[in-house]
């Protein structure tokens, strides 16, 4: 049975976790069902994790260690990568994803207990690398702002990535950091239709308010960049050059970009938001990913899932790099401050072994 639209979320499919011991399947009978809401609300939940930093060994991402504030993202984008680990909850990775959140509203404790270690070493911390640190519950929740303040307060280097514009909110403590070289901020902007942003990103900035929030953030002093991502067969590419150089004029300094990935779950809800919104080009842009990975949906090989092989990749490698050129985007690495590093609590003292 085929899923139905959701106002508001990117999609509707409750499939299964897959570590369930029994799986189900939903079959059109025939009958109406009037039990199937029209609406989905948002929960929250309190996580209490007994540690915040993760440790990153992956080749393909230029950070060590991350912190993820939320379990979750009510920002709904149908294609987001971190949705199978709903599963671990047993939850679904489609609409559990985005409405059955967990908050971790211990991190910035948490955070400066970890900092605190006396084996511990500075090196720049990724927030946003799962799920969005600014989605909208963090307007209630302000766990990104306490983990900001604790990282400014022991001068902590940090890189930040977001679809939202509740960044601006700590342009204070933001412009701080960047007068010590301390914090990189990178938009993601997928693309400059609204109506295609809508249906793939329901609950996330607008792409034309994602260019004034990065706008705002360079006029602030914050050293910024933009994250196309992920490129998207046939659904998004075209729009690779035209958000590159909005970028570059709201002050962008830096590019990146990422090819679509489908690991576990994600396979059958891209699908399924192919067969519900571009039901026409579902074909050819599932065609174009298994040629991108080796035939198969997904590759989580390392040095290929980010970018993909073949003939498409490397096509949108050179539109990408030709762009970037053209633009003045990469022509240096900003490499952030860890030398002023001091642990929390200490006000750059060394504390004494004894």
């Amino acid at each position: 049975m085929q899923a139905k639209k959701i106002r508001g979320r990117g999609t509707a499919s409750r499939t299964d976790p897959r570590y369930l011991e029994q799986q189900y399947e939903a079959v059109d009978d025939g009958w109406e069902r009037l039990d199937e809401p029209d609406r989905v609300p948002t929960t929250v939940t309190v996580e209490r994790p007994r540690t915040i930093i993760s440790r990153n060994r992956s080749p393909d991402v230029p950070f060590d260690i991350s912190v993820n504030p939320y379990r979750g993202c009510e920002h709904g984008c149908a294609y987001c990568y971190a949705r199978p680990t709903h599963a671990y909850l047993d939850l679904s990775p489609g609409i559990d994803f985005e409405s059955k959140l967990f908050a971790k509203p211990g991190a910035p404790e948490l955070l400066k207990r970890e900092l605190g270690k006396s084996g511990y070493r500075c090196t720049p911390l990724a927030l946003g690398t799962n799920t969005d640190p600014y989605q909208p519950i963090e307007r209630e929740w302000r766990i990104t702002r306490g983990i900001l303040e604790v990282l400014q307060e022991s001068r902590h280097p940090a890189t930040i990535v977001t679809k939202s514009s509740l960044v601006e909110r700590d342009v204070d403590l933001l412009a701080s950091m960047a007068k010590q070289d301390l914090v990189q901020v990178f938009l993601s902007v997928t693309t400059l239709d609204q109506d295609l942003a809508r249906r793939l990103e329901p609950r996330a900035a607008a792409p034309a308010r994602r260019l004034q929030t990065l706008d705002m953030l360079h006029q602030s002093g914050v050293p910024v960049g933009v994250m196309f991502a992920p490129v998207i067969p046939f659904i998004n590419d075209a729009d690779m050059e035209a958000v590159l150089e909005k970028a570059a004029a709201a002050g962008a300094e830096a590019g990146g970009y990422v090819m679509l990935r489908l690991p576990h779950e994600i396979k059958q809800l891209f699908r399924e938001w192919l067969q519900l919104h571009e039901p026409g080009k579902a074909e050819h842009v599932m065609n174009v990913i298994a040629d991108l990975r080796g035939g198969r949906d997904n590759d989580p090989r390392f040095h290929h899932r980010m970018r993909g092989s073949g003939h498409y990749a490397g096509l949108i490698r050179q539109r990408f790099e030709r762009a970037c050129r053209r633009l003045g985007l990469n022509r240096t690495r900003r490499v952030l401050d860890t030398t002023h590093y001091h642990a929390p609590g200490t006000g750059g003292v060394q504390q004494s072994l004894l």
